[in-house]
């Protein structure tokens, strides 16, 4: 038998649902180099942040963004410096002209602003589609759910009309109504594909120097759970395709995204604990798992257990909670 682990997402064909993720990995044209020919589907670039795209940064437009941290400034102006829109162009270019898999260049944008002009730049560069990662905190006690929800809206009116490659959006679970906002998401005719979900840094804080500190940046298998459960019950119900991230650790997280509805998966964390190599054992134990089950393509499993498809679709939703205490005792 056959195995095909060929598949769509946004409008693109993968040759497998393992993507790479948008890392430090992802912004060195070797380590690309080297991710294309393990067999990823498609590679998702270092995101460029909208600070670095502006060029322009001052205390006042930067405390209004992240707070008033002296040593803030500094940092972004570094970044803007060292990172600069001409260097992101190259790496676009270099990537399409090293490696024969799609090439996925990413934002990272928190607002409106003249950065939206350079998703026009990636797409001339050669990019094969623009993955928007966004992450709004809901933070401002004077700012309601609707006005948040609202600059993600903007945000793809204003870059919808400068693209015509395929547009994506990597967002996070902090919505008040979540399924319906990426049901309205989806209903954008640019966006063909949704990301679930973002990976930002956490705060932690250090007691013996009574300081905040950043928690780990690495995911933990575990975190699947939650992308797991929201692709599941929006997969095949939404005007998109859904990418799961977060969690991706190896093969059988693979596997359960695909088996949720999930077209693609990303991985990060796998590639810098276990090497880019490792995204061709990821494929390997999907092409197995598949013989074992006697599938021969993706289509013929993806979304079985997405909650449309199974007798009790209550197991993605509270009920699950009950059950499991229920078996316990």
């Amino acid at each position: 038998m056959a195995i095909d682990i060929s598949t769509n997402y946004a409008g693109l064909t993968l040759k497998s649902p393992v993507i790479a993720s948008s890392s430090s990995l992802t912004g060195k044209p070797q380590k690309i180099e080297e991710m294309a020919k393990a067999g990823a589907g498609a590679i998702i670039l270092k995101s460029i942040f909208e600070e670095q795209i502006i060029m322009e940064v001052d205390s006042e437009r930067v405390n209004n963004m992240y707070g008033n941290y002296p040593d803030t400034e500094n940092y972004v102006s570094f970044y803007t410096k060292k990172h600069n829109v001409d260097e992101y162009i190259n790496l676009i270019r270099s990537a399409k002209n090293n490696t024969d898999v799609p090439i996925v260049a990413s934002i990272n944008c928190i607002s409106v602003s003249e950065w939206v002009e350079f998703a026009e730049k990636a797409q001339d560069a050669g990019a094969d589609a623009l993955e928007l990662n966004m992450f709004i905190l809901p933070g401002n006690i004077e700012q309601n759910g609707e006005e948040v929800e609202n600059i993600y809206k903007q945000i793809i009116h204003e870059v919808s009309p400068l693209l015509k490659i395929p547009l994506t959006l990597k967002i996070h679970y902090y919505f008040s109504g979540m399924a319906n906002m990426l049901y309205q998401l989806a209903e954008h005719e640019k966006v063909k594909g949704l990301v679930l979900f973002n990976r930002f840094y956490n705060t932690d804080i250090d007691i013996n120097k009574k300081k905040l500190t950043n928690a780990s940046i690495f995911s933990a298998p575990t975190d699947i759970s939650m992308p797991l459960r929201w692709t599941g019950i929006v997969a095949d119900k939404i005007n998109v395709d859904i990418a799961i991230s977060t969690g991706i650790h190896d093969g059988e997280a693979v596997v359960k995204g695909l088996l949720a509805g999930a077209k693609v998966t990303q991985a990060a964390t796998a590639l810098y604990k276990k090497g880019v190599d490792y995204i061709g054992e990821m494929n390997t134990f999907l092409k197995e798992w598949m013989e074992k089950n006697e599938y021969e393509r993706i289509e013929d499993f993806r979304g079985l257990l997405a909650q449309k498809n199974i007798n009790r679709p209550e197991l993605f939703e509270r009920s699950q909670f009950m059950k499991y205490f229920s078996d316990y005792n």
